[in-house]
C-alpha cells in the first residue's frame, strides 16, 4: 500500500495566515549553523522565509566560535559537544535552565522539533508540560548509517525509540514518498506530511556554465565532466564514486572527474583519485558555476532522505547517476532525467557513467529533461506549503487536519 502523505489544500491562504502576530515558532535543531550540510541551509531558508512572512521564529541548536554559515533569524544556543570522531558534528546536551528562561519568555505557540535527540525530547517534554502542539521533521535517514558504523544491530532499538518519539507529535514532514513509505513500515503511520526540499532556479541553472570557470580548474572544452558535489564523508557513496572513476580509467573512457567539497574523507579521496579535480568547499556563484560547468553528476549515496545536491545538478541541467534509494527515487525518472542505479552495485553504476559519457545526443536530452524537472520545486512554494501545515495545526488546536492525499 502506498504510503498516504497529505498537502495543504490552498495554498494561497498561506501569506495571509502567517502574518498573525500571535504566531511564534520555536526550532529545535541539532545542526543549523555549525555546519553547512542540506539540513541546516534547508531549516536556514525555512526561518528566513518564516520571518519574511511575519511569523515570530526562535531557533535553539548548538554553535561554534566561528560557524561556516552565516544564519538566519535567531539563534539561541544549546550546550554541546563534539561526537567522537566526527568532530565537525555535535552532540546537543538539551535544555539548561538558562536556555529554558528564553524559550520560556519567548512563549511559543508551536515547537517544531528537527533533531529526535536529546535536545528533541526535551523540547518535547517542554510543549507537552505547557499544553503547545508539537510538530517534527525527519531529516537524517538514522538507520542507513548504522550500517557505516558496524552498528546494525541497534536498528530495531533505534526504530522503537523513533516510533515512540514520532507517535507524540501532531504532525511528521517527510522529504520524500519514498520516506514516508519507509516510516509506515517501519510503524510510524500518523500525521505524515511530504515537505520537499526546493531549489534556487536563478542561481543554479544551465546559464552559470562557464568556460573561464572550466579552464581555470584546468578543463578543456570539449572533456566531459563527471562531478560529485557534497560533504566527503566515507557514507556519502564516496568509494563507488572512485570504484567508477579508477574503472573508467583503466577502460579508457574519455572524462575528467570533478568532487566539490570538503570532509573528513578528503586526503583518503583524494590519494585514490590523483587525476581528479578536487575544488574544496564551494558556494553561491562559485558552487553554481561547478554544477553548471559538468556534463554529468555521479550521486551513488544511499543515505539521503532527500537529494538536495541531485536537484541542484538537475536545475543546472545536468543528467543525475544516482543510486535508486529514498534521497534520489523521487527526484530521478530513470531512463528520462538520468538513470537509477542498485545502492553500491558499482558495475552498474560504471556502465550508465560509460554510456552517457560517450552518447552526446542522449546526455542533452536527458539535460533538458532534467533541468524541466527542477522547475517544479522552487523555495518559496515548498516553502510556502510548510508555513500552511503549521496553520492547520494551529487552527486544529491539537486534531488531525484534513489534507488531500498524495500517493
Amino acid at each position: 500500500m502506498a504510503p498516504t502523505v497529505t498537502t495543504p489544500t490552498s495554498p494561497a491562504r498561506t501569506d495571509r495566515s502567517a502574518r498573525r502576530s500571535d504566531k511564534r515558532v520555536a526550532l529545535f535543531a541539532g545542526a543549523y549553523n555549525h555546519i553547512a550540510d542540506g539540513v541546516s541551509l534547508t531549516l536556514n531558508r525555512l526561518v528566513d522565509y518564516l520571518e519574511r512572512q511575519g511569523v515570530s521564529v526562535r531557533v535553539f541548536a548548538p554553535t561554534v566560535d566561528d560557524p561556516p554559515i552565516d544564519h538566519a533569524g535567531t539563534l539561541v544556543p544549546v550546550p554541546s559537544v563534539p561526537l567522537p570522531g566526527r568532530s565537525e558534528y555535535r552532540a546537543a546536551l538539551g535544555l539548561t535552565p538558562s536556555v529554558r528562561r528564553r524559550l520560556e519568555a519567548f512563549n511559543p505557540t508551536l515547537y517544531h522539533i528537527a533533531t529526535p535527540d536529546l535536545l528533541g525530547r526535551h523540547a518535547l517534554h517542554a510543549a507537552q508540560s505547557s499544553g503547545t502542539p508539537v510538530v517534527s521533521s525527519y531529516h537524517t535517514h538514522f538507520s542507513s548509517y548504522l550500517k557505516y558504523y558496524y552498528l546494525d544491530a541497534l536498528e530495531p532499538a533505534l526504530w522503537g525509540y523513533l516510533r515512540r518519539f514520532y507517535a507524540q507529535c501532531e504532525q511528521v514532514y517527510v522529504p520524500s514518498r519514498a520516506v514516508a513509505e519507509i516510516l509506515r513500515e517501519n510503524g510510524i503511520t500518523d500525521g505524515l506530511r511530504l515537505w520537499q526540499r526546493g531549489v534556487d532556479a536563478d542561481r543554479f541553472s544551465p546559464k552559470q556554465r562557464s568556460a573561464a570557470w572550466r579552464q581555470a580548474h584546468g578543463i578543456g572544452t570539449g572533456e566531459v565532466v563527471v562531478s560529485f558535489v557534497s560533504r566527503l564523508v566515507w557514507e556519502k557513496g564516496l568509494d563507488v564514486y572512485a570504484d567508477v572513476i579508477e574503472r573508467l580509467e583503466a577502460q579508457g573512457v574519455p572524462h575528467r572527474s570533478l568532487v566539490v567539497g570538503d570532509g573528513p574523507a578528503r586526503q583518503e579521496l583524494e590519494a585514490r583519485l590523483p587525476n581528479t579535480t578536487f575544488t574544496g568547499f564551494l558556494e553561491g556563484d562559485e558552487l553554481a558555476h561547478a554544477y553548471a560547468s559538468s556534463d554529468l553528476f555521479l550521486f551513488p549515496s544511499d543515505t539521503e532522505t532527500f537529494g538536495n545536491v541531485t536537484l541542484e545538478a538537475m536545475a543546472s541541467g545536468l543528467p543525475t547517476i544516482c543510486a535508486n534509494a529514498v534521497g534520489s527515487r523521487d527526484l530521478v525518472d530513470d531512463g528520462r532525467t538520468g538513470r537509477l542505479c542498485p545502492p553500491g552495485d558499482t558495475e552498474a553504476f560504471t556502465e550508465a557513467t560509460r554510456r552517457l559519457i560517450l552518447n552526446t545526443d542522449r546526455r542533452e536530452e536527458m539535460s533538458a529533461a532534467a533541468h524541466d524537472r527542477a522547475q517544479t520545486l522552487t523555495w518559496d512554494a515548498v516553502l510556502g506549503r510548510m508555513n500552511e501545515y503549521y496553520d492547520e495545526v494551529l487552527s486544529a488546536h491539537g486534531s488531525t487536519a484534513a489534507g488531500a492525499p498524495v500517493r
